[in-house]
C-alpha cells in the first residue's frame, strides 16, 4: 500500500497528495509575498475584531507581521520552500507561523478558508502583474509613436486582400499599432478595476459566525473595495482570471498583426523593413539566414494565450455554485498568460526600436494603380459623378504613372488620414496611462507600509 502522508488538513495517501497537489508546489513560489500580505491584513483585522476575549491581542498581530515579513524576504532570495506535504503556500506560510510562533500561528486561520486565500492572492498578484502589463504596453506604444512621427511623410503602399490599394504613409501603418495597443490598455484597466476588488473574509464562500470587518481588510490591502457578496466573491474565482487573459489576448491579437506585418514587410520581395540583427536567429545549416524566430513565436504565443482564455472559461462554466477543486487548474494557465503577455511586448518594444525602413524599398510599391481611387474622388470633386470618376478612372490607369506619392499623401489632411494625425491625443492617451500605472502602484504601496510598518516594496 501506498505510504500514507500526514498533513496540517489531515492524512492522505502519497498518490493521492501528489495529484491533488498538482503543481501548486511550483506556481504557489509566485503567490507566496501576496499571501503573506493577505494574511498580515487578516490578523492585524483579527485584533481590532470586537471580541471578549480576543482573538489575537494587538502585540500578537505585531508578531505575525514580523515573522510574515521574514518569510517575504526569505521568499524574494530562494530560500522559503514549499513542501509537498504543505500541499499549496497557504499551508505553507502557516506551518512557518506555527514552527516560530507556536499556539500563536495556530490561531491565524481563524475565520478564513484557503478559498478565500487563494482568491486574495491571486487577485494580488494580478494587480501588479496588471499594471506591468499596462506599463509595457504603453511603452511598446510609445516606440511605435515615436517610429510614427520619424516616419510621417515616408511614403507607403496601403493595401487591401494583401494588394496595393490607396497611398498611405509608414506613420499612418505605425500610429494604427500605437492607438490599438492604447485600446487594448483600456481593456486592461477595466479588467485591473474589476480585479481590485477584496474577497478576503468570504471563507468558504459563506461568510463566518464572527464580526469580521471585510472594509478594514480590503482598506489595509489597498483594493477599491470587498467584493459584496460572499458566495460571488467565491464564484468571482476563475472567472475573474478569464477576464483578465481576455483582456491579455487582446494584446497579443495585436502583437501578432504586427508581427505578421514586419515578417512579410520584411521579406527580401518587398524590403520595406530591416529588423535588427540581434534579435533574428541563424541557421543550423543555410550560412546566410537571419530569421524572425522572434515575430514567428510572437504570433504562436498569441494563439497560446488565446488558449489559456478557453481554458480557464471552459473549467469555470461547468462548475456548481460553491468552490469546486477544478479552480486549481486554471491557476497555471492564468499565470503563464500573464507572463507571456509581458515578455511579448517586452521583445516587440525591443523589436520595433530597432527597426529600419527603406525609403526607396518602400517608393517602388507605389504602382500606379495606387492612385486610382485618390484620382476618381479628385474627379468628383471637379463636378463628376463617382460612379462615371470610376470607370473613367479604370479605363485610364495609364494617365497615373507620373503621381508623386509625396504630393498624394499631402492631399489626406482629414482626421485620422496620413497628413492628419492628431499626435496630441496619442501622446495625452500615453500620458494617461502612464499616470494611471504610478497612481495605482502608490496606493498599493502606501497601505502596504502602513499595514506592514516597513518600507515597502523594499521591505527595508
Amino acid at each position: 500500500m501506498s505510504k500514507q502522508h500526514k498533513t496540517t488538513v489531515g492524512t492522505i495517501q502519497a498518490d493521492a497528495l501528489a495529484y491533488t497537489a498538482g503543481r501548486d508546489i511550483d506556481l504557489d513560489r509566485a503567490l507566496i509575498e501576496a499571501d503573506c500580505l493577505g494574511t498580515a491584513a487578516h490578523v492585524r483585522m483579527l485584533a481590532e475584531m470586537p471580541v471578549k476575549p480576543p482573538v489575537l491581542k494587538r502585540d500578537e498581530a505585531d508578531r505575525v507581521v514580523r515573522e510574515l515579513i521574514d518569510i517575504m524576504r526569505l521568499a524574494r532570495a530562494g530560500k522559503f520552500k514549499i513542501k509537498l506535504n504543505d500541499q499549496d503556500v497557504h499551508l505553507a506560510v502557516e506551518r512557518a507561523l506555527t514552527a516560530k510562533l507556536g499556539d500563536l500561528g495556530k490561531k491565524v486561520h481563524t475565520a478564513r478558508s484557503r478559498n478565500d486565500q487563494i482568491a486574495v492572492d491571486l487577485r494580488l498578484y494580478a494587480k501588479e502583474e496588471i499594471l506591468s502589463v499596462i506599463d509595457e504596453a504603453n511603452r511598446l506604444a510609445e516606440a511605435l509613436f515615436r517610429f510614427s512621427k520619424k516616419h510621417a511623410s515616408v511614403p507607403m503602399a496601403g493595401r487591401t486582400h494583401m494588394q496595393p490599394a490607396m497611398p498611405s504613409s509608414v506613420g499612418l501603418w505605425s500610429g494604427a499599432y500605437a492607438e490599438s495597443l492604447l485600446d487594448d490598455v483600456a481593456l486592461l484597466i477595466g479588467a485591473y478595476e474589476l480585479n481590485d476588488q477584496c474577497p478576503l473574509g468570504s471563507a468558504a464562500g459563506y461568510g463566518v459566525p464572527l464580526p469580521i470587518d471585510r472594509q478594514w481588510v480590503s482598506d489595509a490591502l489597498g483594493f477599491s473595495r470587498p467584493v459584496h457578496n460572499v458566495l460571488h466573491a467565491n464564484h468571482g474565482r476563475g472567472k475573474m482570471e478569464s477576464i483578465i487573459l481576455s483582456a491579455m489576448s487582446q494584446v497579443m491579437l495585436t502583437l501578432s498583426r504586427l508581427a505578421q506585418d514586419l515578417m512579410l514587410f520584411t521579406m527580401p520581395e518587398f524590403g520595406y523593413f530591416e529588423l535588427p540583427a540581434e534579435l533574428c536567429t541563424g541557421s543550423s545549416i543555410m550560412p546566410q539566414k537571419r530569421n524572425p524566430d522572434v515575430l514567428e513565436l510572437v504570433r504562436a504565443k498569441a494563439s497560446r494565450v488565446l488558449a489559456h482564455q478557453l481554458a480557464v472559461y471552459d473549467i469555470v462554466k461547468g462548475a456548481p455554485s460553491g468552490y469546486n477543486r477544478d479552480l486549481q487548474e486554471a491557476k497555471e494557465p492564468f499565470m503563464d498568460g500573464l507572463n507571456t503577455t509581458r515578455s511579448s511586448l517586452r521583445i516587440m518594444t525591443l523589436m520595433i526600436k530597432g527597426v529600419k525602413s527603406n525609403k526607396k524599398a518602400l517608393l517602388k510599391g507605389f504602382t500606379p494603380g495606387v492612385f486610382a481611387t485618390d484620382r476618381a474622388l479628385e474627379l468628383v470633386g471637379e463636378g463628376m459623378p463617382f460612379r462615371d470618376a470610376y470607370n473613367y478612372v479604370k479605363k485610364h490607369l495609364d494617365e497615373l504613372e507620373r503621381i508623386d506619392p509625396h504630393e498624394a499623401l499631402a492631399k489626406k489632411t482629414h482626421l485620422g488620414a496620413p497628413g492628419g494625425l492628431d499626435d496630441d491625443a496619442l501622446k495625452h492617451r500615453l500620458k494617461g496611462a502612464g499616470q494611471f500605472v504610478k497612481e495605482e502602484k502608490r496606493i498599493f504601496y502606501d497601505a502596504m507600509r502602513k499595514l506592514l510598518g516597513v518600507s515597502y516594496p523594499e521591505l527595508g
